[in-house]
């Protein structure tokens, strides 16, 4: 069952969003089939609870740190906080070491608002938005090929990314169920093209338990301005990635650490009409 969209009578909270991130993370398939040995697993919780306890003894952590950290983690879990905690924190290194090997594009993390099955169109296209959408229209366009360089006909980008107001569509009240959302399929060349508008900087949600933490800590919460896209091919790996915008003040210190100097667009006045475009190429590795 699809989780459903969050509507204009829910509250535009973290504990809203963070529960549809929850719900959509646990219908997606990607504990189907986890499988790992016993010894690896004893290994890494292993490390993971030997290092928390060396932080106690090392910085000599009183009761009354230990019993706020004991609330807050049982409020990030009430919150339904956990796939932005690890998304934002931890994800940036799993996707480093998931990646390392490759000689295409890198790519970069996933992050909590991804939703599959978005309508599908083929290019040249216009994403789905309201007919008012604010924002600098933007043309997106580029080519997929191979790592030796040949085009990958009919390859898969789907792009999803936040609105001018720095909202997700189904993570915000009263935004459509699919703006700024699909699936675009590529011509014969490996080449798409696709119209939408520029997204804006945005913090993560601050009024749940991760809020909380940034707040404590006197970190701020926000991400750069960026397109989420997951590009696909038969028989070549899938490539997830995030493309930001030169400029933006928080590219140097994104609060998910997710930006790499390889996925900054170049962006320039639009050739026919209004906004800016853009073109950036994919390179997928084959499929071992």
């Amino acid at each position: 069952m699809t989780p459903e969209p969050i509507t204009e009578t829910e509250a535009a909270s973290a504990a809203a969003s963070g529960n549809a991130a929850t719900d959509r993370f646990r219908q997606s398939g990607k504990l189907a089939h986890v499988e790992a040995a016993q010894e690896r697993v004893s290994m890494l919780a292993g490390r993971l609870i030997k290092a928390a306890n060396d932080i106690v003894l090392e910085e000599k952590v009183s009761y009354d740190e230990y019993n706020a950290l004991k609330a807050w983690l049982i409020k990030v879990g009430e919150d339904g906080e956990w796939p932005l905690f690890l998304d934002v924190w931890l994800e940036h290194s799993v996707e480093d070491v998931a990646t390392s090997h490759r000689k295409g594009n890198k790519g970069s993390i996933e992050g909590p608002y991804y939703v599959p099955d978005a309508p599908e169109q083929k290019c040249p296209a216009t994403i789905e938005m309201r007919p008012d959408e604010a924002g600098t229209p933007l043309l997106f366009q580029g080519q997929v090929r191979d790592t030796d360089g040949a085009p990958l006909a009919g390859a898969k980008i789907e792009l999803w990314h936040a609105d001018e107001e720095g909202f997700y569509s189904q993570f915000a009240p009263g935004i459509p169920e699919w703006n700024l959302r699909g699936s675009f399929i590529a011509d014969e060349q490996g080449r798409f093209e696709i119209h939408t508008i520029q997204p804006a900087p945005y913090q993560i949600p601050t009024d749940g338990a991760c809020g909380q933490l940034i707040a404590a800590a006197g970190w701020h919460a926000w991400r750069p301005a960026h397109l989420h896209l997951k590009v696909s091919a038969p028989g070549h790996e899938l490539l997830t990635a995030q493309l930001y915008f030169p400029g933006d003040p928080h590219n140097e210190d994104d609060i998910a650490t997710a930006t790499k100097p390889e996925l900054m667009l170049d962006i320039q006045p639009a050739a026919a009409g209004d906004g800016v475009q853009t073109t950036y190429d994919f390179v997928l590795d084959p499929v071992d």
